[in-house]
């Protein structure tokens, strides 16, 4: 509910500060007095855009601050999807800047106005007779029945299956899709595949065989020199084997005379076990070489798919070669097992509808059991609004189509007269009829949920005494369980107000300001005495404003 509303600079609102009750709250005041600036505020506090020429004083700033109780409005799930403070006892407040800059707080916390109107959809609806057209939405008619019929979890669920089923279905429709471009390159992507998979690359095997292709090419050039160093080292007269041999044991002789002779001969001996493991090498290459023409073509024709592939597939080594084959692998596989895949979609698919069949079946039940006492309770309310031939012929069918908010399909129709046909309410009802429609519906919907804090603005312009005396009463046993406004200028509903609030216009220091006060007993005597009878107030208007008030 809202608790206070504080306006500074705005319009012809000077500085305004006032505390409201819960309950049923009368404003009242002359035409022109400003009541629509007061909403205007308000709207403001609910998201509505600033406007610059809204400032009072071009030179200063415009701040807007409202305190509601939310503690039994449900509203945690809200403030923590949109990353608010959440406080029983919440602040909104909304700042136009001279420079035109517009800035809005939940609780001191910035927030964008898309926020701030998602919020105020929660905690205010401004009703007035220009908005009555919600009425004849077709979402608006679904939340009047399901509010009756209970179906708010069922609803969640169901929403939460659609999503699901929505995203299964957008999904199989990318595999169809993708399937059709993958069949035309899976042949392309095999032969590519198959290419890589023969040339059985592995990682390093270029250098390897780029080496054994020098050895093999060059393998006479090879031996030859093999052949002239195992000569060198192995020259029985002047071979490098038989010096070291007398060069160790001249120093092994001379080792017994002087630790230098003695390192002379260690490194001899070194240097001679050396030249023994280069001899034994070179016998071992020796005998390991072999002219092999037909190797040599294997490992040319090897390097040669080699290069071939990394210039196909512009890479640099094999280890990219190898990446390309994995990912065409993964391409060919997923091509060959996409039938799997999208019977298993389908399956899905249907597990999902049948699902939502049921669920919605279920909201369909409910929606048909309430349909009757929704009609009944309408056309008792309008019979006391003046309107006691209005009839409604509300009905829902199961379509084949998974809506928003279910498979049904509702038709909403109303009759105004005796024997009249029934139409859309659009058409069928006057703006007076579709105002007091809605006040019947609003007070329908009080009894099954938490509605937030309504204002109903001057609504019942245009009705007799006797059916604003119904309304007034409709709406005091709405203010049972939510807090009602109502803006009029009708005698009967004013005196109705557990709270009495006038806005009314004076000039301070030449200049006209808007204001609004709550009036006591006394003062609520005099406004509605006025309201009966004009300024000039009779005995007898201040006696009827006494006995309404009573």
């Amino acid at each position: 509910m809202l608790t206070s509303l504080s306006i500074k600079n705005y319009a012809l609102i000077d500085s305004l500060n006032v505390d409201f009750n819960d309950g049923f709250s009368i404003i009242t005041g002359e035409t022109g007095a400003g009541k629509s600036i007061l909403l205007g505020g308000l709207s403001l506090i609910l998201g509505k855009r600033a406007d610059l020429s809204s400032l009072k004083d071009a030179t200063q700033k415009c701040i807007i601050e409202a305190v509601f109780n939310i503690s039994n409005y449900n509203l945690k799930p809200l403030f923590e999807s949109e990353d608010f403070d959440f406080e029983s006892q919440t602040i909104i407040r909304r700042e136009i800047l001279p420079s035109g800059k517009s800035r809005a707080f939940v609780n001191d916390s910035p927030v964008n106005l898309t926020s701030l109107q998602l919020l105020g959809e929660r905690l205010v609806d401004i009703h007035s007779q220009h908005q009555t057209l919600q009425l004849t939405s077709n979402d608006f008619q679904f939340q009047v029945i399901d509010a009756l019929a209970k179906n708010a979890d069922s609803l969640q669920n169901y929403r939460t299956l659609l999503k699901d089923y929505k995203n299964l279905k957008k999904e199989y429709k990318e595999l169809l899709s993708f399937q059709t471009e993958a069949i035309k390159e899976h042949d392309y992507n095999s032969f590519l595949l198959n290419e890589l998979l023969e040339a059985n690359l592995v990682v390093g095997e270029v250098e390897v065989l780029e080496a054994e292709y020098e050895t093999l090419n060059n393998i006479e050039g090879i031996k030859e020199n093999l052949s002239e160093a195992y000569q060198l080292l192995s020259d029985e007269q002047l071979g490098v084997l038989s010096s070291l041999t007398s060069l160790k044991n001249i120093f092994q002789k001379l080792s017994g005379f002087s630790s230098q002779y003695e390192e002379l001969f260690n490194r001899a001996n070194s240097s001679l076990i050396d030249m023994n493991d280069l001899f034994s090498e070179i016998h071992v290459l020796q005998d390991n070489l072999e002219v092999n023409p037909n190797r040599l073509e294997v490992v040319d024709a090897k390097l040669k798919m080699i290069h071939v592939l990394m210039q196909k597939h512009v890479v640099s080594d094999v280890s990219e070669l190898i990446t390309i084959k994995n990912q065409l692998e993964e391409k060919v596989a997923v091509t060959e097992n996409l039938d799997e895949t999208i019977q298993k979609k389908q399956s899905e698919i249907i597990s999902k509808e049948t699902e939502l069949n049921t669920i919605s079946k279920g909201i369909h039940t409910n929606r048909s059991e309430v349909i009757p006492q929704l009609k009944k309770e309408l056309e008792t309310i309008l019979v006391d609004l003046g309107m006691p031939n209005a009839q409604f012929n509300i009905d829902v069918v199961i379509s084949d189509t998974f809506y928003a908010n279910g498979k049904d399909e509702l038709s909403f129709l109303f009759s105004a007269n005796k024997g009249g046909s029934f139409n859309e309410l659009k058409k069928a009802a006057s703006g007076g009829e579709l105002s007091r429609i809605m006040l019947a519906i609003k007070s329908v919907l009080a009894e099954y949920i938490q509605l937030p804090t309504i204002m109903f603005d001057e609504i019942d312009s245009g009705v007799s005494g006797e059916i604003s005396n119904k309304m007034g009463d409709i709406m005091l046993q709405m203010s049972k369980n939510m807090q009602v406004f109502s803006i009029t200028h009708l005698p009967q509903i004013a005196a109705k107000g557990l709270s009495h609030f006038k806005v009314y216009k004076e000039d301070v220091n030449e200049v006209t300001q808007t204001n609004l006060i709550e009036l006591n007993h006394d003062e609520r005597i005099i406004e509605i005495a006025q309201m009966l009878g004009g300024s000039e107030m009779s005995t007898s208007a201040i006696a009827h404003a006494k006995e309404l008030l009573n």
